[in-house]
């Protein structure tokens, strides 16, 4: 009651400020009871309360609010009556769940679900949704919505437009293929832009609009980017980065030093590529390799990932980005728990020093839930394992860097485009080598039956070193029934310098960093022994040369407060 009274007669930032610290401090952690019967469900991960979760949509940072909305069912676990879920927060952190904005009622343009999308805040004051409907005939068209008060801090009431939907299929469009609508930027000439994914011929298509209000739309000539060799393409994002730093730019923003990332979701991936985008002509040129269908391409992460949506964020001037995690049980275990799907951790995302490819990593609001800490210094592996106890095991974040000497003894790796998912899974964690497989062993049961491993090996190629990451499922769970995937990319670094790793362990998820954030994995583990207190942590070492653990920092981590919104 109190808190109903608090936020309903609110008087500005600082009073919402101290409801939420009284949340965060008030409400208790679930049981130990609770946690038995919820294994899986996770402690710092956003996910609602019950019921299915998919792509993020329209992220954004609006008046000192953070917004993040998300393809939801409200009735139940499994995929249907697809809305718009809404959830507000302060730090990325603790979120207040709200009532969904859009749900699908309107037989003429989303009747059969209110898709993916974006946001586009116009001229920096007027937030609208641009959003994929499927109409009575289930035919995908793009549709718009405003906020119906732009006092409310919170904005929890939207209103779709009556002019919907905006955008229907071309007729060179399949009706089913032409959804999810990019957040707009603004040209040279005053003109917003979005992106569409699409396939075209076999091909999958940016295809590029414009439009004076933000309102009315034109599709150009061209589009911006497609490739021959992939099919369709989901969930587009589109986005500037600046040539040296961390710092993040505004969809918008132009300047000399700037290249520009294409994100397109296809093959169950997030495959991206970055350019040059000539505003003028609006044309968008790659630089290195083009989008094709390949493990070895760039992609935000190699595990479970998926349909990606990033945002600017000018408090911090970062650019932040969810990931869609799914799930890898079946839908009767999804009936049995109540709910399905969770959101990445928000990274920051940014282009590397070597310019080639992007980095990401947690946003550094994750640091406030750390909680007991272990560090070990220069500590040398000979082989075997190492235990990392005084920290809960199963809900950890994890930073450590290792050394090696006496490189020239690498193994020989005849070329160096194998593919590295395919290499991870004939050389696991079990199977010796040289230098490797070192790294973590995470949510191990007492006997190892039970374990996910993610490490590295490392090969002398023609040219140059190379450093595998992996990520391996394959004893993550004594279950048969749920998935076991090995993930596997190769890193951009020298390792005579120090090879680094930091892994957030939360129950059922697992979200992996290499080399600084240079390559991403994450995996869906179920296990059935290495739960809540029966988890342990491992640094472990299966190859023949000695390693060093140069620094390791462990931490215990605190549970983020996911609340509905009184």
């Amino acid at each position: 009651m109190w808190l109903g009274r608090c936020l309903r007669e609110m008087v500005g930032f600082w009073v919402v400020c101290v409801c939420l610290v009284l949340i965060v401090n008030g409400v208790k952690d679930a049981s130990e009871e609770d946690d038995q019967l919820q294994p899986y469900r996770t402690a710092f991960h956003f996910q609602p309360l019950k019921n299915w979760m998919n792509d993020p949509n329209g992220p954004m940072y609006f008046n000192g609010v953070y917004h993040l909305f998300y393809q939801y069912n409200p009735y139940g676990p499994l995929w249907g009556n697809i809305s718009w879920g809404h959830s507000i927060s302060y730090d990325l952190i603790n979120w207040f769940l709200l009532q969904p904005v859009l749900e699908p009622n309107q037989p003429n343009y989303d009747i059969n679900g209110c898709l993916s999308g974006s946001i586009t805040i116009l001229n920096g004051s007027k937030p609208i949704i641009l959003y994929t409907g499927q109409d009575l005939n289930k035919s995908q068209v793009q549709n718009i919505a405003f906020p119906t008060n732009l006092s409310d801090p919170f904005l929890r009431n939207w209103i779709k437009w009556s002019g919907n939907p905006f955008l229907t299929p071309g007729n060179d469009i399949k009706p089913t293929q032409f959804r999810d609508p990019s957040t707009a930027w603004m040209g040279v000439d005053g003109k917003w832009r979005i992106v569409i994914g699409s396939e075209i011929d076999g091909h999958g298509t940016a295809l590029l609009y414009s439009s004076t209000d933000g309102i009315n739309w034109t599709r150009s000539e061209k589009p911006l980017h497609f490739s021959s060799k992939t099919g369709m393409w989901e969930c587009p994002d589109f986005y500037p980065v600046g040539n040296g730093g961390k710092r993040g730019f505004d969809t918008s923003e132009q300047g000399n030093n700037t290249m520009y990332v294409l994100k397109a979701s296809y093959n169950n991936r997030e495959y991206y590529v970055i350019g040059n985008y000539d505003e003028k002509t609006d044309r968008f040129g790659v630089v290195g390799n083009d989008f094709m269908v390949s493990n070895t391409e760039f992609q935000y992460d190699y595990g479970r990932f998926y349909a990606s949506k990033s945002f600017y964020d000018n408090a911090k001037q970062r650019r932040v980005i969810w990931g869609w995690v799914n799930e890898g049980d079946s839908e009767s275990d999804a009936v049995k728990k109540g709910w399905s799907g969770l959101q990445s951790f928000p990274r920051s995302v940014w282009l590397s020093d070597t310019g080639k490819q992007l980095v990401q990593w947690p946003v550094d609001e994750i640091e406030k839930l750390r909680t007991k800490q272990v560090n070990i210094t220069n500590r040398e592996l000979k082989g075997g394992t190492l235990e990392i106890t005084r920290i809960t095991a199963s809900q950890a974040d994890v930073e450590v860097s290792f050394s090696l000497s006496n490189l020239n003894k690498a193994e020989l790796i005849d070329s160096e485009t194998v593919d590295p998912q395919l290499l991870c899974a004939q050389k696991n964690a079990s199977v010796s080598g040289i230098f490797g497989p070192f790294g973590l062993l995470v949510l191990a049961s007492n006997n190892f039956t039970e374990q996910t491993a993610v490490f590295f090996r490392v090969f002398k190629g023609p040219n140059k070193f190379l450093v595998l990451m992996c990520s391996d499922q394959s004893r993550s769970s004594i279950a048969e029934e749920v998935d076991k995937s090995i993930y596997g990319a190769f890193l951009d670094l020298d390792p005579h310098h120090k090879i680094s790793l930091r892994t957030l362990i939360d129950h059922s998820i697992v979200e992996s960093f290499g080399g600084e954030g240079v390559a991403c994995m994450t995996a869906r583990v179920y296990p059935k022994l290495a739960t809540n207190k029966e988890a342990k942590l491992y640094v472990f070492n299966n190859g023949t040369e000695t390693i060093s653990i140069s620094t390791l920092n462990a931490w215990s981590m605190n549970k983020a407060q996911i609340v509905p919104m009184a």
